[in-house]
């Protein structure tokens, strides 16, 4: 453990991927509890939970004594699949929705009482969202703060325009925007000079500027985001008492700020998104509460009966395929190539999904909001199952406990370790391992120097099927491939011993 708090690293190598918010969260996690391995997972669905009050608390700013769409929001935010899956997961994005969140609640305090705390929350927004995800956080709430005439001057229950005038509400914004930057660089600048100039250029210039102009990963074409949403967007996109509330939504969006800051909100990071080569489908976790806000308003001021039976019975039935596939995904072939775990999988956990899906056909509401706390338990129960049947096959097969724990020994005793092909740091953690791996077949004669080197030198390669030239010390299955340990003396003997096979 190298103590390093300002510059993280990988394997002994300085990490430029991401800034370290959420790594220092995760040690703070173990100075409370000990070094673990559950409180670091529990960090972004932590965050995800905070989104739920905080999308509460902007529908108050929004529209304020409107109880039924203050309590409608986070149950339609939590109601998305797509953000219900990814609120277990341990990712960066759920802590920059948090943020923005914050980012926009100053926003609005900030017009809507004056003075600087509004201003002061924006810039703790920025700063700190720049720490969990670089500049992208300003791509998320700077478009509804420059567009502030659009959607202030008919807020509801807000003034026509700022309490201290466009000239300081623009200075406002500024001031955020320094708070913000200052935050940033306060780590930035001294992790630059720790890190070295090519960690500096990095983590100043080269994340940001490849990711917008060329993407260095991810590339996808600017139409990719319209191809998934409708995806994104269920099981509230089958059904229809919604979709004739959004239709009606329209003549509002004249008159009701609020209804027009989420659409900024959403529609500028959307678009920017687009326009950016690098793309992922998390990049827009951040604006879902924006759609949250938007179809609780729609629901409680402008749904109308549910109507016929298939018009209110498509979240229903949606469910009940998920849960038939959970039950026959693992004994029935339906999958070309289905991977040799797939037995593992506890395929009865789809019949919970499949009462929650025939509990949903059941009932006709005058008001939406019981039908939306029904419809709310289906992606919780599906996403529930999915982990559920899961689990079995996928510790099985992804656990790198044992060759983690021989590492740990070799390394205990002296040997030097190295690894053949890019290397993810995936046992250091699991293995406790103090010193990194040497990293092979990167440049052109690493591997022979390190083996000549390090004659008593132990090199990890991955296959699909091992060489059987040689017998490798160790072989460990993982997903779909096998995992050989070879010692130096193998791979000087037969050369390029560690390509994959």
């Amino acid at each position: 453990m190298r103590h390093d708090f300002l510059v993280p690293h990988l394997n002994g190598e300085t990490y430029s991927h991401k800034p370290p918010l959420l790594f220092w969260l995760m040690h703070l996690g173990w100075v409370v509890f000990g070094v673990n391995d559950w409180t670091p997972r529990l960090v972004a669905p932590l965050f995800g939970l905070a989104c739920l009050f905080l999308t509460r608390s902007c529908a108050r700013d929004l529209w304020p004594g409107d109880r039924r769409v203050h309590d409608m929001a986070p149950l339609i935010l939590l109601g998305f699949g797509f953000w219900t899956l990814f609120s277990t997961l341990t990712m960066f994005d759920l802590m920059l929705a948090f943020f923005t969140l914050l980012g926009l609640r100053g926003l609005l305090l900030a017009w809507r009482r004056g003075g600087v705390g509004g201003f002061v929350l924006l810039g703790l927004a920025i700063g700190l969202g720049a720490l969990t995800k670089g500049p992208a956080i300003l791509l998320h709430v700077l478009p509804a703060a420059l567009l502030a005439p659009y959607w202030g001057g008919c807020l509801p229950g807000g003034p026509a325009k700022p309490l201290y005038g466009w000239g300081r509400w623009c200075f406002g914004i500024l001031f955020a925007v320094i708070i913000g930057v200052v935050i940033g660089l306060a780590w930035a600048i001294p992790a630059g000079f720790a890190g070295g100039e090519d960690y500096r250029n990095a983590i100043l210039w080269g994340q940001t500027a490849g990711r917008m102009v060329k993407s260095f990963a991810h590339q996808r074409p600017f139409w990719w985001y319209f191809a998934i949403l409708p995806g994104l967007l269920l099981p509230w996109l089958v059904w229809p008492s919604l979709w004739r509330a959004l239709w009606r939504l329209k003549a509002s969006f004249r008159t009701d700020g609020g209804l027009r800051l989420c659409l900024i909100w959403f529609a500028s990071a959307f678009a920017i998104f687009s326009v950016i080569s690098g793309k992922q489908l998390h990049y827009l976790l951040p604006e879902f509460p924006a759609l949250a806000l938007m179809f609780a308003y729609a629901l409680c001021h402008l749904a109308g009966t549910e109507g016929g039976f298939w018009a209110r019975a498509l979240p229903g039935l949606l469910t009940i395929v998920v849960g038939l596939l959970i039950l026959i995904v693992p004994v029935v072939p339906i999958i070309p190539r289905e991977p040799e775990w797939f037995p593992l999988l506890q395929n009865l956990w789809g019949l919970p999904v499949i009462v929650v899906g025939g509990w949903l056909l059941t009932g006709r509401f005058d008001r939406p909001e019981p039908r939306v706390f029904r419809i709310v338990l289906a992606p919780i129960m599906m996403v529930t199952a999915v982990h559920l049947a899961a689990a079995p096959a996928l510790n099985a097969v992804y656990d790198l406990r044992p060759i983690a724990r021989q590492l740990k020994a070799w390394e205990d005793e002296g040997i030097p370790l190295a690894n053949f092909g890019k290397y993810h740091g995936q046992y250091q953690f699991l293995g406790r391992l103090t010193r990194p791996l040497a990293v092979l077949g990167q440049n052109h004669g690493d591997e022979v120097a390190f083996l000549n080197n390090n004659p008593n030198g132990r090199v990890v390669a991955y296959y699909k099927t091992v060489p059987t030239r040689a017998k490798p010390l160790r072989q460990y299955r993982f997903r779909q491939s096998i995992i050989a340990v070879w010692d130096a003396e193998a791979m000087l003997k037969y050369p390029n011993l560690g390509d994959r096979h």
